[in-house]
């Protein structure tokens, strides 16, 4: 039996880990941003729900680092990150996944979670090329970590297969597990239910619910209304842009302008 992945992160009260302040993102003249302000609390899992197009995506992006802002300021833990470069903010404890699965078809299972700690590796290139001792050992830490995020994802029984083999479902939750190998304090999930099945989405579901009970911070982007509303502490909308609403799941599911905006008037969803 592989030992408990130990990822629990120590709590800080449940202050804000993250704030974004009157950020604008503009592409020439296209303002996919505009004064978007909010915090995260520690420890939970804040939504971020709109249309396509609302600038979502683009969030995630500016606070990885993939996009320094045009104006405002992003803090992790009280320091500015908006013009730190993705693996620094990285190696500060924030990671990511994508909207379209971004593994190493050809690489095994194993394989891509152990590259996921490539930014927490000490061993130099000429030293792991040569296979010197520290860096042999280095490996075999790696590779036992990433044995215990599989077990902790539920993909452990497939380590040696390869990832491009996995259907949809299974290949979203592995790329949450190498998310997971950077050791992140906050994690970034860009519609980790999207294609997936009822089952499948029960799946992925239930384990961003646990990265939760690690004490692992989650911001969620996802169309799916149901998982959204199950396991949100809170939400934010946005509609081009900007935010429109912001509070609980019941806040927002019984808020007008929301209803208007995104939910088309309809909240059967819950």
């Amino acid at each position: 039996m592989v030992q408990e992945i130990n990822i629990v992160v120590e709590k800080a009260g449940g202050g804000a880990i993250l704030e974004v302040e009157d950020v604008i993102m503009s592409f020439g003249g296209l303002m996919a941003l505009i004064n978007l302000g909010f915090h995260v609390r520690e420890g939970i899992i804040k939504a971020f729900i709109g249309p396509n197009g609302a600038g979502k995506t683009t969030l995630f992006n500016v606070i990885t680092g993939i996009f320094p802002p045009t104006e405002g300021a992003v803090r992790f833990k009280g320091k500015p990150i908006d013009r730190l470069k993705p693996h620094e903010i990285s190696r500060l404890g924030i990671s990511r996944t994508f909207q379209t699965v971004e593994l190493f078809a050809n690489m095994t299972v194993l394989e891509n979670v152990m590259l996921g700690r490539h930014i927490r590796t000490r061993s130099s290139f000429v030293a792991s090329g040569l296979r010197l001792p520290h860096a042999r050992r280095q490996e075999e830490e790696i590779r036992c970590r990433a044995m215990e995020i599989l077990e902790f994802i539920g993909l452990a029984g497939k380590w040696s297969e390869s990832s491009g083999s996995l259907p949809l479902g299974e290949r979203k939750i592995l790329e949450i597990g190498r998310a997971l190998a950077t050791e992140p304090e906050l994690i970034c999930l860009d519609e980790p239910a999207a294609g997936l099945n009822e089952t499948e989405t029960k799946t992925a579901a239930d384990l961003i619910k646990r990265l939760k009970e690690k004490g692992i911070t989650v911001l969620l982007v996802e169309h799916d209304m149901k998982v959204v509303m199950n396991i949100s502490d809170e939400i934010l909308v946005l509609n081009y842009g900007e935010k429109i609403a912001e509070g609980s799941p019941e806040e927002i599911q019984n808020n007008p302008i929301v209803i208007e905006a995104y939910l088309g008037g309809e909240n059967g969803y819950a």
